[in-house]
């Protein structure tokens, strides 16, 4: 008796069933790239007006958000209510003690002013008001040129920090010295550097809440530059120089823990943003982050950054550089004479008289400077305009989908 052979037909339901996922799944790509691409043309230069009105939208939506957690700790915000209205009473009552409160006034408004500078310089990724270039670092400049000018650090307070006038008795524990300049600025320096820390602290929270909520696609473009390196470890043959760079100061962080943040803090570093991100997706403690970041940035960088400076602006090298603009064929004695214009009328500012203002001049560098100023603040502001536009875009593209999940469970 011959055996029966049995055909069996392939498993069609498998195969659709393959099929159909295998659809979806380009299908969930081609729209998370449209998605993508439909949000990357948000900007005020493409859309202003829908652009103007999701940032509007973004930005009442996370007002409504962190006032909602605020409400949640309502012990702490009547305590800072209390302070806060005990501080006012002291600020609006006479009597001997207004004396001391204008001076912790005044210093406290110029602590927050530089730790506000700092925040913008490092906050956004990269993408931050550069300060210390706008700000920080011709103050430093400023202060080291009048002290070699003057003979002296003690200048006169008032008119000192809004402006600088040589003291017209010098003081000698105050001489023009590296020193005694890097203590001059030490407040202010520390201060920029500690809210440079502080804007350090999103990228590290962004990963820490992606890591522990698991990952989504549609946060990729927050985490793209991380997610990258991580594909590209298995395909050395494809890193570049800079990703060797990412992916050492990755390791780095990872291995050394403390010092290794310490360490890459302690120096200019582009690159620290990945270090933020590192900490939070591997779940380091929050002071051990902080701590380190704290220290690295408002001590030992800041120290380093404000020699640099101090020995790039003392009165023998920048006369020498002024000098030898006039080499430059062509253009040099005219690119020479703003400059030496520009050192001239600071010199007569800083040995005027502390009650006697001069009249307003125009000079051509500080005009430019002036713009290049106010065009870097205007592209912060339309980089914060369009982010807040495309988050709110993002949010409500991933409530689409949450709604449509649902219905078709």
């Amino acid at each position: 008796m011959a055996a029966t052979t049995v055909k069996r037909k392939p498993d069609s339901g498998h195969f659709n069933g393959d099929t159909k996922s295998n659809k979806l799944s380009q299908q969930s790509i081609i729209s998370r790239e449209q998605e993508k691409q439909e949000r990357e043309r948000l900007v005020l230069w493409r859309q202003p007006i829908l652009t103007v009105k999701y940032f509007a939208k973004e930005l009442l939506h996370n007002s409504y958000i962190y006032g909602s957690k605020l409400l949640l700790y309502k012990k702490v915000v009547g305590i800072a209510v209390l302070v806060l209205s005990f501080i006012v009473v002291l600020l609006n009552v006479a009597g001997p003690h207004q004396q001391y409160i204008a001076a912790l006034r005044s210093k406290a408004v110029w602590c927050l002013y530089w730790i506000g500078l700092g925040v913008l310089s490092s906050v956004g990724l990269g993408t931050g008001l550069h300060t210390f270039l706008l700000y920080l670092g011709p103050h430093i400049a400023a202060v080291t040129l009048a002290a070699y000018e003057c003979g002296s650090l003690n200048f006169p307070e008032p008119p000192y920090p809004d402006e600088i006038v040589c003291p017209e008795e010098n003081d000698p524990q105050w001489g023009a010295s590296i020193l005694n300049i890097m203590s001059k600025v030490r407040l202010e320096a520390m201060m920029w550097g500690a809210g440079t820390a502080l804007g350090e602290l999103p990228p590290y929270f962004m990963a820490r809440a992606a890591r522990l909520s698991g990952y989504d696609p549609d946060d990729e473009d927050d985490l793209r530059e991380f997610e990258e390196l991580q594909r590209k470890k298995n395909n050395p043959q494809q890193m570049t120089s800079l990703d060797a760079a990412k992916l050492f100061i990755e390791r780095m962080v990872e291995k050394v823990g403390f010092f290794g943040i310490l360490a890459c803090a302690s120096i200019p570093n582009p690159l620290f943003d990945l270090a933020g991100i590192t900490c939070g997706h591997f779940l380091v403690p929050f002071w051990t982050f902080f701590g380190a970041t704290l220290i690295g940035k408002a001590v030992i960088k800041m120290h380093i950054q404000k020699m640099f400076v101090i020995i790039a602006f003392n009165e023998t090298l920048v006369e020498n550089a002024v000098a030898f603009m006039a080499l430059i064929p062509y253009v040099g004695s005219r690119l020479q004479q703003p400059f030496k214009e520009f050192l001239e009328k600071q010199k007569l500012k800083l040995h005027r008289r502390s009650d006697v203002e001069l009249p307003a001049e125009s000079n051509l560098l500080a005009a430019i400077f002036e713009k290049f100023v106010v065009a870097m603040i205007l592209y912060f502001v339309v980089s914060i305009v369009n982010s807040l536009a495309q988050s709110h875009h993002k949010r409500l593209h991933k409530k689409v989908k949450g709604a449509s999940k649902r219905a078709t469970d």
